[in-house]
C-alpha cells in the first residue's frame, strides 16, 4: 500500500457536505490533490465555493498562507469514478444512514484502486456494518473527525475485526502528514472515544441541573473557566499526574475514594427527559436566540481559529515544546 510522508497525494473526498468540505480543506492545505464528489451536482459546486470562502478565512486569521493556491489543490467531479481514479486516500463522508453507506461501499469496491485505503468519517457507526460484503474490506476503516477537522486537529482510526494492520498504518501516517492528530482505536465500540467521554460528561452535566445543582449557566462556567482551560492543551490523565505532589498515583490514593463514593450517585441509565430538554432548550435560548445560533457558531470558530494560531506558534517555539 501507498505510503505517506510526502505531499502531492490524490485523495478523493465522497460527500461534499459540512464533514466532506472541511476534509477538502484539510487534505489541500497540507498540499494534497483534492478530488470531491457528491450524488448532488449543484451541492458539489456550492461545496466548493464554501471551501474555497473557508481557505480564505483561514488565510486572514494567518493558518494559512495563500488560500488560492490552496484551492488550486480542489477540484469537484461529477463522476464518481473520475474522483476516484488512481487515488491514493478515499475520505467518505456520507450522511449517518447505514444503508446509504452499504450501497457506496460496494460502488467503492469495485472503482477504487486497490492499494488505496478506505477511511469514513461516520461517528457512531463501526466499519463492520458496512464493510463486511465487500472483497476489498481488509482495506476499509473508520476515520473520525472531530468538527470542523480543519481547526479541531483529532481523528478517530478504527478498523473492523478484518481491517489490517497496514491499512491502520498507512491511515494513521496520513493523517500525521497533513497535520492531524491520529488516534488509534483499537477495536469497535459505539461511540468511538472521544463521543464516549463527551456523553459521559454530557449525563452529568444533564443530572446535576435536573436535580437542581447548578444552573445551565452555572454549569458551562465551571466547564469553560474551569477544567476547559486546562483541556486545552492537557489530557485528563496529565492534568491529574500534575495535580498531586507525587503524581497519578498519589492524586489517586489521595482522591480515589471521593470519586468511588460519587460514582454510586452516578449509575442511572435514564434516558434524558422530554421536561429536561425543554428546560435546557429555554434556558439556553434564553441566553442566546434561536436567530443567533449561526453568528455564535461564526464566534465559535473565529474563537477556534485563535486558539489553533496560538497552538501553531507554541509548536515552532523549540522553548515551549513539551
Amino acid at each position: 500500500m501507498k505510503e505517506f510522508h510526502e505531499k502531492n497525494h490524490a485523495v478523493a473526498v465522497v460527500g461534499s457536505g459540512l464533514i466532506g468540505q472541511a476534509w477538502a480543506l484539510v487534505f489541500a492545505r497540507a498540499g494534497c490533490e483534492v478530488r470531491m464528489w457528491d450524488g448532488d451536482l449543484a451541492a458539489l459546486q456550492r461545496a466548493r465555493d464554501l471551501v474555497a470562502e473557508l481557505a480564505d478565512e483561514l488565510e486572514h486569521s494567518g493558518l494559512v498562507d495563500n488560500a488560492a493556491k490552496l484551492m488550486s489543490h480542489v477540484r469537484v467531479c461529477n463522476e464518481l469514478s473520475d474522483a476516484l481514479k488512481n487515488v491514493d486516500y478515499v475520505q467518505e463522508s456520507l450522511p449517518e444512514i447505514l444503508s446509504v453507506k452499504q450501497a457506496m461501499y460496494l460502488q467503492l469496491d469495485a472503482l477504487v484502486p486497490a492499494n488505496a485505503v478506505i477511511g469514513s468519517s461516520t461517528s457512531s457507526i463501526p466499519a463492520s456494518a458496512f464493510t463486511e460484503h465487500m472483497k476489498t474490506r481488509e482495506r476499509c476503516l473508520v476515520a473520525h473527525p472531530v468538527n470542523p477537522p480543519y481547526l479541531i486537529p483529532v481523528v478517530e482510526v478504527c478498523g473492523a475485526p478484518w481491517t489490517s494492520s497496514e491499512s491502520v498504518q498507512v491511515c494513521m501516517d496520513l493523517m500525521h502528514s497533513v497535520k492531524q492528530k491520529p488516534v488509534h482505536i483499537r477495536r469497535e465500540l459505539e461511540g468511538f472515544i472521544l463521543n464516549r467521554l463527551q456523553g459521559a460528561l454530557l449525563r452529568e452535566a444533564f443530572r446535576l441541573v435536573e436535580q437542581g445543582y447548578v444552573d445551565v449557566d452555572g454549569l458551562d462556567v465551571t466547564i469553560r473557566e474551569g477544567l476547559g482551560l486546562r483541556w486545552s492543551f492537557m489530557g485528563p490523565f496529565e492534568t491529574i499526574d500534575l495535580n498531586a505532589p507525587g503524581g497519578l498515583a498519589d492524586y489517586s490514593g489521595r482522591y480515589g475514594g471521593m470519586y468511588q463514593s460519587i460514582s454510586q450517585e452516578q449509575a442511572s441509565t435514564e434516558p434524558w427527559s422530554p421536561e429536561l430538554i425543554d428546560q435546557l432548550q429555554k434556558a439556553r435560548r434564553e441566553m442566546l436566540p434561536t436567530e443567533a445560533l449561526g453568528d455564535r457558531r461564526n464566534w465559535r470558530d473565529r474563537r477556534l481559529m485563535a486558539l489553533a494560531l496560538h497552538k501553531k506558534q507554541l509548536e515552532s517555539d523549540p522553548s515551549t515544546r513539551s
